[in-house]
């Protein structure tokens, strides 16, 4: 595992002290996890942007048409 030394904000150091108290764990644990989740945010970000570039344009309303016109079995009705 590796040290990290960040400087924060007083305002948001105190709310992070509230916040993982509240929570039951540290925060070192509550930054390292609020850390882990931007990451994870800002890959799949990236990973989307990647395969929309790699894409192509489709006639959606080709697509459509092919789908039969029939209606939803009893147990897939809503309502």
């Amino acid at each position: 595992m590796s040290a990290l030394s960040i400087r924060l904000p007083n305002s948001i150091h105190q709310h992070a002290k509230r916040l993982a108290q509240t929570e039951g764990i540290s925060v070192n644990q509550l930054v390292s996890s609020a850390l882990a989740e931007k990451l994870s945010a800002l890959d799949a970000e990236r990973y989307l942007s990647e395969r929309a570039a790699r894409g192509r344009d489709v006639d959606i309303h080709a697509i459509l048409a092919k789908v039969p016109n029939a209606q939803p079995e009893p147990e897939d009705r809503i309502g």
